[in-house]
């Protein structure tokens, strides 16, 4: 064993030696001392030698000088340190020159990539590796905005791009960054926090070292801004320190959220913490306690001494260089021959630290899952875990985790405490009124007032009503939190319309209204300022046109239930049947003979008399049963469906619209009417000339242009959304009726800034009350329907009826026909009975006796005799 350990490494470390960095030595000492205690075996073995880089954050110098010393005068074959991201830069640097590992276990910026120097190993996590867990707690309790509270640092900058590009992937905003810097007054805090309470926003992410956050704690206290509706967040940079904060700053704390990486519990651990508190505390009671970094710290001088060790280190000699050996000049030092093999075992050491999993995946160590804690009472408590793979999880298990799907439930996570020492979670934001009320804008209207009505008072006050001010009322009152509102009308100082709802709409974006309520349509160009709710009612462009009453059209109604190719088809099919049923009885049936002429007026008279079913004659062959039979069950549909069709036509004929379409406006030249507060104007643009435009803005005004008709200064047609139209129309549903096509429209909708987090909330309220009685109760008493107005769907006239309705009828007929041919053919042929006389064929009386009992009632004898007698009395 006296060769067993022939090989000292010199290993420098660069810590500020007071505080931190002390209790940060003594892990390095400890671990090396643990370490080659059970390797005894090891011929390698590493000796630390301290650099002080100063109590500074920013002493980036001091750092840089210490090691600059260290590859320099000791020939250091690695550096541990510096302890911050702004210090590490420049060391980084000076160990890539020298080919000298710079291993740190504190400096968690990340922008100290590994990419930028092969001999740089971050022992430690870099800040993105918390932006998950931060960016689950939040969406799990649905805030939409959140402020980040941030150090004036290269710390405290590092983690803003990672964490602003998360919570743009879950539609987070981050509308202001809070930056402190660490030298700043109590008086410069409190003037930032005074900020931060008149925004709406209430929820903040803090990511700060703990001097800074003491003081911000502290303050944020004593202006009562850890109560209720707020929610704070902090990261592992203040939740890994709490060890070292003041008993007074974390009772401040109570109901903050945090991150930390979670350490497992474990033997090795318990012994080294108590072998700590006998080592270091005992003698030193002011000193600080173990935390992770210390842990990290620990695992680091093992790993750099199992990889000394399987290296082997045989050369720990520098190349000397050519350049000046004055100590401040960079290109002083050599180059460690051993620095390539000494990175490339380090970089391939896995073992379990006191930390957790020791693994390195290029020069960073892979991040274990977080634990998320809650401020209660002295310290944090755990309350769930997040880990890339599952989410939030309320128990840490990797192997069942790793398999399920990725939550984000708050279910999750246990009991919580909020600040103000709440049990509920705050909903992020407030309206920050600064003792005032949301300011909602409505407009003035001179006409259709049902669905906003402004009426001043004596005193100058005024009263707001209306369908659009109930559905309004009804969904703030249902919000689950309170929202004071008043509402401001949108007017010049003779209490009229102050502009277009377009003009209205823009003084939210220009931050003069907080909201607009009102009968505002949901367009493109105006949710380019604003954002709107979901839609509380339909809408739509349509027109409304008079009622006219036709006479010419109803001198030939009779003919109109069907259509030409029905009757054509009915003439043809009555001649046909006529014909054929003559053809079947002129040789038997007397009533079918005669001249010529008379027999042709049968055909077209028993044709068209079994119409109206007035035939008379009588019908004796039994093909021309069957064809009639079937011929009248056709009449009698026909006729059927005719009476009715002419009824509705007699009916609804009264109430056909004059114009027809909005075709026929722009073929006629005819003047058209909008509303001169509706977007209504810029669509009649695109179809009608401007000089045929004539605006109006009520009813009344409507009514008076639509009787005086186009030819007499008035309108043809009005345009307007279908709302104001049925509100009309219940007035004057006896004159008008609307016609033409639907042009789309999204609604009526509210206004609100643009990413207000009212929006989501007012929303989901309104699909509430449109889907329930309330919104009955509001529609009966502003837009109750005229009970006489009859509906507008029955006044559409009825189309005639035409021959694809009555295929199948004059196919049934068409068979009876051929059925009927078919049997007059045969019979003509001699397959059917003789039922005449020839009396060419008969030779005498007993011939004659043998045709009547064979053609002649062969059923009834006596009948057969009866007429036999009757033949011989006549001769």
């Amino acid at each position: 064993m006296a060769t067993a350990q022939n090989i000292t490494v010199r290993v420098g470390v660069v810590l500020n030696m007071d505080g931190f960095g002390q209790m940060s030595f003594n892990c390095l000492s400890m671990a090396l001392t643990d370490f080659y205690s059970t390797h005894k075996q090891y011929r390698t073995k590493l000796v630390l030698t301290d650099r002080d880089s100063k109590d500074d954050a920013v002493g980036a110098a001091a750092a840089g000088n210490a090691g600059l010393d260290l590859l320099k005068n000791v020939e250091v074959q690695a550096i541990i340190g510096p302890v911050y991201s702004s210090q590490a830069n420049f060391l980084i640097s000076l160990g890539h020159k020298a080919h000298v590992p710079i291993i740190t276990f504190s400096a968690t910026s990340p922008s100290l990539s590994s990419l930028r120097s092969p001999y740089f190993i971050r022992a430690t996590l870099k800040d993105s590796s918390q932006v998950g867990a931060i960016v689950a707690i939040i969406q799990d309790f649905g805030w939409r905005e959140v402020v980040a509270v941030y150090e004036n640092t290269e710390f405290g900058e590092g983690i803003l791009p990672f964490l602003t590009d998360a919570l743009e992937q879950v539609n987070v905003r981050v509308p202001y960054r809070s930056v402190i810097s660490p030298s700043a007054t109590d008086d410069q805090i409190l003037a930032e926090l005074y900020k931060l309470m008149a925004m709406q926003t209430r929820v903040f992410i803090v990511h700060m070292l703990n001097p800074l956050a003491s003081r911000l704690f502290t303050k944020v206290k004593q202006l009562g801004m850890m109560s209720k509706d707020y929610a704070w967040i902090i990261t592992d940079s203040i939740t890994n320190d709490l060890n070292s904060m003041d008993r007074s700053v974390i009772a401040s704390m109570l109901g903050v959220i945090g991150v930390k990486p979670y350490v497992p519990q474990t033997k090795e651990l318990d012994d080294f913490t108590t072998q700590y508190k006998k080592k270091v505390l005992q003698s030193n009671p002011k000193a600080l306690g173990v935390d992770i970094y210390g842990l990290w710290a620990y695992d680091s001088a093992i790993a750099l001494a199992m990889a000394a060790e399987r290296v082997g280190l045989a050369n720990l000699t520098y190349q000397e260089t050519n350049m000046s050996t004055s100590s401040t000049d960079l290109e002083a030092f050599g180059v460690s021959l051993s620095g390539p093999e000494l990175i490339q075992a380090l970089s391939n050491i896995t073992f379990r630290g006191l930390a957790g999993d020791f693994r390195l995946v290029d020069g960073q160590l892979q991040a274990p899952p977080y634990e998320i804690v809650n401020m209660v009472g002295p310290g944090a408590r755990g309350i769930g875990y997040w880990t890339k793979e599952s989410g939030i999880v309320k128990e840490l298990n990797i192997t069942i985790a790793s398999k399920k799907n990725y939550a984000t439930s708050k279910s999750n996570l246990g009991p919580t405490i909020w600040p103000g020492d709440e049990p509920s979670p705050p909903k992020g934001w407030v309206v920050p009124t600064r003792g005032k009320k949301l300011r909602v804008g409505v407009p003035v209207k001179a006409g259709f007032t049902d669905f906003v009505r402004v009426t001043w008072n004596s005193d100058n006050s005024t009263t707001v009503e209306g369908y659009c001010i109930d559905v309004f009322n009804a969904v703030m009152a249902a919000l689950p939190y309170g929202v004071p509102y008043e509402y401001i009308p949108f007017a010049t100082p003779d209490h009229k319309m102050a502009g277009n709802y377009n003009e209205l709409v823009y003084q939210v974006y220009l931050g003069n209204y907080d909201a607009v309520a009102g009968d505002v349509t949901i367009l493109v160009n105006r949710s380019q300022y604003v954002d709107f709710t979901l839609p509380y009612t339909e809408s739509g462009v349509s027109m409304v046109v008079k009622i006219q009453d036709d006479k010419r059209k109803n001198t030939w109604l009779v003919f109109k239930p069907l259509t030409w190719q029905l009757w054509i088809t009915t003439f043809i099919s009555c001649v046909a049947v006529g014909f054929l049923v003559w053809l079947l009885e002129r040789e038997k049936n007397t009533e079918f003979g005669g001249s010529t002429l008379h027999q042709l007026g049968m055909i077209f008279w028993f044709a068209f008399s079994t119409m109206v079913f007035a035939h008379r004659e009588r019908v004796v062959g039994n093909c021309a049963r069957f064809l009639l039979i079937i011929w009248l069950l056709a009449v009698f549909v026909l006729t059927q469906s005719y009476s009715a069709s002419l009824t509705s036509m007699l009916t609804i004929q009264k109430v056909e619209p004059a114009i027809t379409d909005i075709n026929a406006l722009i073929r006629n030249k005819d003047y058209v009417g909008y509303s001169n507060t509706s977007f209504v104007f810029g669509f009649l643009k695109k179809h009608f000339d401007e000089s045929r435009l004539r605006p109006f803005n009520s009813a009344e005004q409507m009514h008076e242009l639509l009787t005086n008709g186009s030819a007499n200064g008035g309108i043809a047609a009005a345009f307007h959304e279908i709302p104001y139209l049925k509100l009309f129309l219940g007035k004057y549903c006896s004159k008008y009726m609307m016609v033409g096509p639907t042009y789309k429209a999204d609604g009526f909708g509210f206004a609100f800034p643009i990413d207000s987090p009212l929006v989501p909330d007012v929303s989901r309220e309104i699909l509430k009350v449109t889907e329930g009685q309330k919104m009955v109760e509001i529609e009966t008493t502003w837009l109750k329907k005229n009970e006489k107005c009859p509906d507008p769907d029955t006044l559409i006239p009825p189309k005639s009826l035409g021959l694809s309705s009555f295929k199948g009828v004059f196919v049934m007929v068409a068979i009876a026909v051929i059925v009927a041919i078919i049997f007059r053919t045969s019979c003509g042929i001699k397959i059917c009975p003789r039922t005449e006389l020839d009396l060419e064929e008969i030779k005498d009386f007993d011939e004659l006796l043998k045709w009547y009992r064979e053609n002649r009632h062969p059923q009834n004898p006596q009948k057969m005799n009866g007429e036999i007698e009757l033949g011989d009395r006549n001769g």
